[in-house]
């Protein structure tokens, strides 16, 4: 038996670079969980403020929730902007959601991992 070639590399970036890499379920599980709390009037709230794909009655107040995979690579900016943007802008409207408590770590880094879906 002839054993293939071994380019262990090459191949995960065609796969990740092809959009073919599978989400495992829990990853799966927080983004839905991230998309709940982002569309919950009550909790997240972001709805209000922000056009997102799929959501009811969107505010026009802050940008429109989309490419942010593309626009913050680095999902830590994304989990610090929901945690405290007043450290970043302190003029913005956007209040601090893991500052005041309003989300919790587990929530904040759970809509994260919606918005980089979008």
């Amino acid at each position: 038996m002839t054993a293939l070639p071994r380019k262990p590399a090459l191949l995960l970036a065609l796969v990740v670079l092809t959009g073919l890499a599978a989400r495992p379920a829990w990853a799966q599980s927080t983004v839905s969980e991230g998309q709940k709390l982002a569309f919950d009037r009550g909790k997240g709230n972001c709805l209000t403020c922000h056009v997102i794909k799929g959501g009811d009655l969107p505010g026009t107040i802050g940008p429109e929730l989309k490419d942010l995979r593309a626009k913050y690579p680095d999902r830590n900016e994304l989990v610090a902007i929901l945690f405290d943007e007043t450290k970043r802008n302190p003029q913005t409207m956007m209040p601090p959601f893991g500052r005041n408590r309003i989300l919790t770590e587990q929530e904040i880094n759970a809509i994260v991992d919606f918005l980089q879906t979008l």
